[in-house]
């Protein structure tokens, strides 16, 4: 634990330091606060507003646990099909790609037209986002056993689900929760992103209606907001790769 805090004190600092730098040239050069208002401003105004910014934040994480978990259900499942099938790997394979590379904020429209604007939208953009990274890193995570892994289920006579479960499930455990700490981030990312096109609430509603009504104050309340939920979600990812991955060789690994 101690080590921990150690390890991390210099960007504690650093932080510190610049929210510091921060107050004291938003002071000094008078500032206007609907241009950048001071720390001291921003923290009043969550501590001011926190129910509704808890109400705002409890809307967007609901929408991005579920497409995580979506995506990742969808990633495990056709990254196991991959791993038997190298028919179904070369007719699906493209079409993830060509699904990764479409813009979130170009689809949100159409999955609201879509689904309406309700949790369903954010979910579907939640679980797009999630997906792929989690598919690439399972599906080579499956596949990282070594030659004489492989030789030696061979000669033990394992069977395909032997094999799975037993040992190349084990073996892409560190891929895939690498994928999944990237993808934690992602989807709540996409949450907000499909809350700006349409949605009753949300971070990125809140977003949306304070720079319209260009309330800078709430801009980077809910920024904030939404920065210390994704943070708390990678954390409770690592906190559970640390559970899962108990070998010390997998340790080495991440």
């Amino acid at each position: 634990m101690e080590d921990s805090i150690r390890s991390r004190l210099p960007a504690i600092l650093l932080f510190l330091m610049g929210l510091v730098f921060w107050q004291f040239i938003v002071g000094a050069l008078e500032v206007p606060r609907y241009i950048l208002p001071a720390p001291t401003t921003i923290l009043e105004r969550i501590w001011l507003e926190r129910l509704m910014l808890i109400d705002n934040l409890r809307a967007t994480m609901l929408a991005a646990v579920i497409g995580f978990a979506i995506g990742v259900a969808a990633a495990l499942a056709l990254g196991t099909l991959f791993l038997y099938s190298k028919t179904a790997e070369k007719a699906l394979m493209p079409w993830t790609i060509v699904i990764k590379t479409i813009p979130a904020l170009a689809i949100a429209p159409l999955l609201t037209i879509w689904l309406g604007f309700g949790l369903a939208p954010k979910v579907a953009i939640a679980a797009i986002a999630s997906f792929f990274p989690i598919l690439v890193n399972f599906h080579r995570g499956l596949g990282s056993i070594s030659s004489e892994i492989g030789e030696l289920l061979d000669l033990l006579g394992a069977s395909t689900a032997q094999s799975l479960l037993k040992v190349r499930l084990f073996a892409s455990l560190p891929f895939t929760f690498a994928a999944f700490k990237i993808s934690s981030g992602a989807a709540v990312l996409a949450a907000i992103v499909a809350e700006f096109t349409g949605a009753n609430r949300g971070i990125g509603t809140l977003i949306v209606t304070s720079g319209y009504q260009q309330d800078a104050v709430m801009l980077f309340a809910a920024i904030i907001v939404s920065c210390a939920a994704t943070i708390l979600f990678y954390y409770l990812v690592v906190i559970a790769e640390r559970v899962c991955l108990y070998w010390p060789d997998a340790v080495m690994r991440t």
